[in-house]
């Protein structure tokens, strides 16, 4: 028996410390979506393709470098006469024109390498690494609000769970005292000291409180899927920290105006107002002219001859006599190209570009405006949470009073079961909003946190 006593105590030790090691705290909530949910995940990919880009855009600056080898076999007959590859698709073949066709066909080959460097692009280049750095940053700034919604969801299902949780601890706690009364009440009733109407409506109020007990329950488990949902997790029964049901936060925070500008969702948007105006950078820039310098090495093998012109048999369809290089070519040189008819058709799309920043401006605006007002909002709302709460504090200890009071009256048969019915649902009633105003004080900070774009505040 000694034995089994100590191992049933170890056994239950251990299941305490492995459910307290289980507790999710909010800071591991939040931690936990930003490492798993999907749609973070998603955008970060986004950042990280935008970060490619930018090293794309700074390798602009490299020259042009091209290799090309080409082995063919065919006939050279020319003729003299104007031709225009239209596309750029032409077959080339060299040699004087000859009085009439023939069919006389050898190898030849070509071989080059092209380098093609832009040496000045007025800013072209630029600006565009500058444009792949600003989309970057609207792509980090993306996925940082995204990550503040997300934790903001997060902490609305934590706390949502928590009030249910405790609402559940309430039911619990009043079914129980429901059952003593009926117990009580049944003992009484059947000694003949009350009716036995009292034990049958004493055992219709536990039954009540039970079905409250249940229906508590169900809201627990609607709020944990919710919050597994959130975090990318299965679905179980979190064992949150009590924290935010047995304390309140420290202080009510004022809000300054400054913060707001901070906000998130508000920097997302100023990232994209800032790409935008620097994509007129980059379209003022194809108004200007391109200064590039090239060079080609070249060289060449035939089967034909020189002299295959006065000799149409001086020609080998050997495959080696073609491919070699008989002949090579250099070539150095600077160009300047200059499209004029740029300079009006880019004024167009920078009045269209300027359009849009406007847009983007007046959004941003707007947002800003909604924010301040949500933030002085939310700093009278947490005032009046605390309010409130003080006032069921004061509510639930004269229930309780109030409860214990008919609880010693109808005992000794000096209150009625209507009156001490009564008693037992008040102090129900003031539990339920005692937990609730508690947190109702939180759910005003995460409001607060929400506005100012600082999830910090509500994690002490």
């Amino acid at each position: 028996m000694k034995l089994k006593f100590i191992a049933s105590v170890i056994l239950v030790s251990i299941c305490y410390l492995d459910s307290y090691g289980q507790m999710l705290k909010l800071e591991d909530a939040l931690y936990r979506t930003q490492d798993q949910y999907d749609k973070i995940k998603a955008k970060q990919q986004l950042v990280d393709a935008s970060a490619q880009n930018t090293a794309f855009q700074k390798q602009q600056y490299l020259p042009d470098f091209m290799l090309s080898a080409q082995q063919s076999f065919g006939t050279i007959n020319v003729q003299h006469g104007p031709m225009y590859a239209y596309g750029g698709l032409s077959s080339a073949a060299t040699s004087m024109p000859l009085a009439e066709q023939n069919w006389n066909a050898a190898f030849g080959s070509l071989y080059f390498a092209n380098i093609n460097w832009n040496l000045f692009s007025f800013g072209r280049i630029k600006n565009q690494v500058e444009l792949g750095s600003k989309k970057e940053l609207t792509a980090k700034a993306d996925l940082q609000q995204e990550v503040f919604q997300q934790q903001i969801k997060v902490s609305a299902a934590y706390l949502n769970l928590l009030a249910s949780q405790r609402i559940k601890f309430v039911q619990e706690k009043n079914a129980e005292r429901a059952q003593v009364f009926y117990e009580m009440t049944n003992a009484r009733a059947k000694s003949g000291l009350i009716p036995e109407v009292d034990a049958q409506l004493a055992k219709a109020e536990w039954s009540n409180a039970k079905s409250l007990q249940i229906k508590a329950y169900d809201k627990e488990l609607e709020w944990s899927k919710q919050l597994a949902v959130l975090m990318n997790d299965d679905f179980k029964i979190y064992q949150l920290d009590s924290l935010y049901s047995t304390s309140l936060p420290n202080n009510v925070l004022e809000t300054a105006e400054g913060n707001i500008e901070k906000h998130p969702y508000l920097q997302w948007q100023q990232s994209k107002i800032n790409e935008s105006e620097q994509s007129i950078e980059v379209l003022k820039t194809h108004k200007k002219p391109n200064v590039s310098a090239f060079g080609v090495v070249q060289g060449r093998g035939s089967g034909f001859e020189a002299n295959y012109a006065q000799d149409n048999s001086a020609y080998s369809p050997s495959y080696l006599k073609g491919v070699g290089i008989d002949r090579g070519n250099y070539l150095l040189g600077i160009s300047v190209s200059w499209n004029i008819t740029n300079i009006f058709r880019f004024n167009t799309k920078i009045k269209e570009q300027q359009f849009l920043i406007r847009s983007l401006q007046y959004t941003f605006d707007a947002q800003q405006k909604e924010l301040k007002t949500l933030s002085h909002q939310a700093n009278e709302q947490l005032k009046n949470a605390y309010l409130n709460f003080y006032e069921t504090e004061i509510q639930l200890e004269a229930a309780a009073l109030a409860h214990k009071q008919q609880s010693a009256l109808y005992e000794n048969g000096l209150s009625t079961l209507v009156d001490f019915t009564q008693a037992l649902y008040g102090l129900n009633r003031a539990e339920i909003d005692y937990e609730i105003a508690q947190n109702n004080v939180w759910q005003a900070l995460l409001l607060l946190a929400s506005a100012q774009g600082d999830i910090q505040i509500l994690t002490p």
